[in-house]
């Protein structure tokens, strides 16, 4: 077993962990980062966030060329579907951005190792490689970013071909005729989505009384419909009793979440996607006295964990399962273990569902700011009186600005239409700065552009809105 000593060791290759690299190798540190899956860029690269935009891009196409190119003057015959070559080019784009990150880890002189590691005893992390050899490596600190994984359900046994999780559902290699999703959250109307686009009946089925629980009331009601006019079906408030596999297809029993009559629904597939929980297990945590919650996620203070020397970031942490917040924390840890500052605003997380259309949202929902007992104010602008999206025949949606009444501060910001996954980054920035609604309305936008509808709904906040 061969020795050797870093400033960091990292645990993990996803978002976090490399961006963790990086900065500790821009910093002149020594660093070494540890995957297991042999390569980098943990789920949001090869089995996440990347693969379904992939496909999410491809599906849009493929049923704009069907639907919406004759409206547009584009005439358009014979228009079918490579469902072998819509995967192939996902996993080119994936395989290249995996061997970008490779290269990062090389130009910032991060010594990339494959295999599974685990914190032996304070300082020292152990790896054995896929054939069983190990290595130890002697580190200062050691930084935990080993992600998630898919949630499971009980009386739902993922087999991989009738029965899939969220990475199952990027490589299904027929269109299912009839697909129920499980979880109607941004994977599972993200994954849904794909394949109603590419000819399946998508019928999704929710424990809660709404989708996407988390967002925004009026900004979710909206989305419902909109999804329910594309043709995806909902059993909202049911619970799901089971799934039976067969070689026919899939029968799924359901109830009512407050109790009532059960019944069954049948599909060739069916999705579970009910959220993930943090990959900790196997890790020698215990041992060193880093505490967990009954969920399993790793309990910090500013990313420190009880154990001297053990930071954790990303997924294996509280707060929102996202790859952007991953990116942050693994630079701050970095910056930290260097003797610099370290900071991340979790205020200004965007989150954004790649439907079509997309949804995205930053800061405080309106249901969250009257829990709080926080007055504020509201401004609203719909895309339907946007000149731009008026002109491509995408009028579906609207802008939300909240701002809190008392500071004149935005606090938060929530967006339904096209291109709203772009358009958020500038609340994201005016949040940052401290920025009121009336900061917005007096900045020019562009005309003709979709961002007006930000600046109008700005304008909202003070009731001057002069476009609608």
């Amino acid at each position: 077993m061969s020795q050797d000593a870093f400033d960091l060791v990292i645990i993990g290759g996803g978002p976090g962990g490399y961006n963790c690299a990086i900065r500790a190798g821009q910093l002149g540190l020594k660093a070494a980062i540890v995957e297991k899956r042999g390569k980098l860029g943990g789920t949001c690269l090869n089995v996440g966030c990347i693969p379904s935009k992939a496909l999410l891009h491809a599906s849009e196409a493929y049923e704009a060329a069907r639907t919406s190119f004759k409206s547009l003057g584009v005439e358009v015959s014979g228009v079918s579907l490579n469902l072998a070559q819509m995967l192939a080019q996902k996993n080119e784009a994936v395989d290249g951005l995996t061997k970008g990150v490779e290269f990062l880890m090389k130009k910032n002189k991060v010594e990339y190792i494959k295999g599974m590691g685990r914190i032996a005893s304070a300082g020292v992390v152990e790896v054995t490689d896929a054939a069983g050899a190990q290595r130890s490596l002697t580190t200062r600190n050691i930084v935990i970013a080993t992600g998630s994984e898919p949630a499971g359900l009980a009386g739902v046994n993922v087999d991989g071909k009738r029965i899939v999780d969220s990475s199952g559902g990027l490589e299904l290699n027929e269109v299912p005729g009839k697909l129920i999703v499980i979880g109607a959250g941004y994977i599972g109307l993200e994954l849904g989505s794909v394949w109603r686009r590419l000819g399946a009946e998508v019928t999704v089925v929710e424990f809660l009384d709404r989708i996407t629980p988390t967002m925004d009331g009026e900004i979710s009601a909206q989305f419902l419909k909109i999804l329910k006019k594309q043709g995806m079906q909902f059993e909202l408030g049911m619970k799901v009793l089971g799934a039976t596999a067969s070689a026919a297809g899939v029968s799924v029993q359901i109830e009512p979440a407050a109790g009532g009559e059960q019944k069954t629904l049948n599909a060739d597939v069916v999705l579970l996607s009910i959220g993930r929980r943090p990959f900790t297990a196997g890790l020698g945590l215990e041992a060193l006295g880093v505490q967990m919650d009954k969920r399993g996620f790793i309990l910090t203070d500013h990313w420190q964990t009880h154990a001297p020397g053990v930071w954790a970031i990303g997924d294996a942490t509280l707060g929102p399962m996202l790859a952007h917040k991953a990116e942050e924390e693994g630079a701050a840890v970095a910056q930290k273990i260097a003797g610099q500052w370290g900071h991340v605003n979790y205020a200004v997380i965007p989150g954004v569902v790649y439907t079509n259309p997309e949804v995205a949202s930053v800061g405080k929902t309106e249901e969250e700011l009257k829990a709080e007992g926080i007055a504020y104010k509201v401004g609203k602008f719909p895309f339907l009186a946007n000149s731009r999206a008026r002109t491509n025949h995408e009028t579906e949606g609207m802008v939300k600005i909240l701002e809190d009444a008392a500071t004149k501060r935005v606090v938060g910001a929530h967006m339904i239409g096209v291109g709203v996954g772009e358009m958020i980054g500038e609340i994201c920035v005016a949040m940052e700065f401290g920025a009121s609604a009336e900061d917005i309305a007096r900045t020019c936008h562009a005309h003709p552009t979709m961002t007006e509808a930000i600046r109008e709904a700005a304008k909202g906040v003070d009731g001057w809105t002069m476009q609608s």
